[in-house]
């Protein structure tokens, strides 16, 4: 694939510039350079519902508001994304040191060329712990972040023309780096369900297990996650573990995750939501069965906890909850550089980071929903073709999106999920 190769040798499927809060305090003042930076660059992802809405409260005679320009300021940038969080103060250390580890994760993603952090100040996370964190990731000290705390500035508006000005000198200097061809095994795919249907499992989660077991003997990589969806099949993943270590890793996490639902009076049972149950998925077990299968049949080589960052290439586990975007936002942070999110209710997930391929199980939801839907596995359930063309068919897409030839639907509508697991009872 072409991709932006990095100083530390792995590569990128996009180049964004990250603007982060350390603490949910800045989300403001985010939310601020949000929008002060979209309308200096032209491309408000929201300018034609702005239009839309003008137009329903003032009639179509209602002044146009100036249009953006066509042409990139920074055409090898893919853009800034702007993360926001309800952490970082009031919780316990324990909950600080969680987020800084999962900041770090994506701060030093080959997807990112650099980041913009803002901090408030006398909140639990502090940016030495964050730095601390990217230190450990990043210990050449390859990837330029800057730092600003509000309480330390003259004013709110001397942070934000501080913060603008650190944005856009990054800006300049992530467009230095162009996509170059890099081979498949720098491509890792996090792969993730969510509403699903009774035929998720028989569609599209085999088939991104096909996909993840082509990119494995290719010297690829993938992430399985969701542990409370792994429930029932754990006997499968321990016979695939590559080592005794590994295996015993997957099943103290496992024990681990459920002995915390039991102290406050959960279960994995309690997974299955009413639109999984509504579609046949009654059952955890049930449930796990199908999800498992977006890991195909490849060994798996090592286990994850949240935030850990992936080392060893081919099919690793990651220990986190069955949410979503909770569950997705946790594969991009421990290095996935592309998402292969399957469903067969509709969920338009994305991430800010990651280019997330939205997978349907059957044609009518990919009909129904399809400015949602990326690919569609429904032939498969129709017998029109099997699991193995629809493969190759998935992974020339993979290829295409992180070479920047496809841009996901995601991507297009700008769905850049973010929401860290606070290590409580999430299923």
């Amino acid at each position: 694939f072409d991709g932006y190769h990095r100083p530390d040798g792995r590569v990128g499927t996009a180049n964004v510039w990250l603007v982060v809060p350390l603490v949910f305090c800045e989300n403001r003042n985010i939310e601020v350079l949000r929008q002060c930076v979209a309308d200096a660059l032209g491309d408000d992802p929201f300018q034609d519902y702005k239009r839309m809405a003008r137009q329903l409260l003032h009639g179509d005679s209602a002044a146009e508001s100036t249009t953006s320009s066509n042409e990139r300021l920074f055409p090898n940038v893919d853009g800034v994304r702007f993360l926001v969080h309800q952490l970082g103060c009031g919780g316990t250390d324990g909950d600080a040191e969680a987020l800084c580890q999962l900041l770090a994760g994506y701060i030093c993603h080959p997807n990112v060329a650099g980041a913009t952090v803002l901090s408030l100040g006398c909140q639990k996370a502090q940016i030495t712990m964050l730095q601390n964190a990217i230190a450990e990731r990043d210990p050449a000290g390859y990837k330029t972040v800057s730092y600003f705390e509000q309480q330390r500035s003259e004013s709110e508006e001397v942070l934000i023309r501080d913060a603008l000005t650190a944005i856009f000198d990054g800006l300049k200097q992530a467009n230095q780096v162009t996509r170059q061809p890099a081979p498949l095994s720098e491509l890792t795919l996090g792969v993730e369900c969510g509403g699903s249907d009774g035929f998720s499992g028989l569609s599209a989660n085999p088939l991104v297990g096909a996909v993840v077991d082509r990119l494995v003997a290719l010297g690829g990589s993938g992430i399985l996650s969701e542990f409370p969806e792994l429930c029932g099949v754990e006997h499968e993943l321990l016979a695939r573990c590559s080592d005794p270590n590994v295996a015993e890793r997957f099943s103290s996490l496992m024990a681990a995750y459920q002995r915390h639902a039991h102290a406050v009076g959960a279960d994995f049972s309690m997974n299955p939501s009413p639109g999984n149950v509504r579609d046949g998925l009654i059952t955890d077990a049930m449930k796990s069965a199908g999800a498992a299968k977006k890991g195909g049949d490849s060994p798996v080589v090592d286990v994850l906890d949240y935030t850990e960052p992936m080392t060893r290439k081919g099919l690793n586990l990651l220990c986190t909850p069955g949410n979503d975007v909770e569950s997705t936002t946790g594969l991009v942070g421990s290095g996935a550089n592309l998402v292969l999110f399957t469903t067969g209710l509709g969920t338009p997930t994305g991430n800010p980071v990651a280019p997330v391929l939205k997978i349907a199980s059957n044609s009518e939801l990919a009909s129904r929903m399809s400015d949602v839907i990326d690919f569609d596995a429904g032939p498969i359930i129709r017998g029109e073709t099997d699991i193995a063309t629809l493969a190759d068919e998935l992974l020339t897409m993979c290829i295409d999106t992180a070479s920047g030839r496809y841009v996901t639907k995601a991507v297009r509508l700008s769905q850049l999920d973010f929401i860290p697991w606070k290590r409580g009872v999430s299923l």
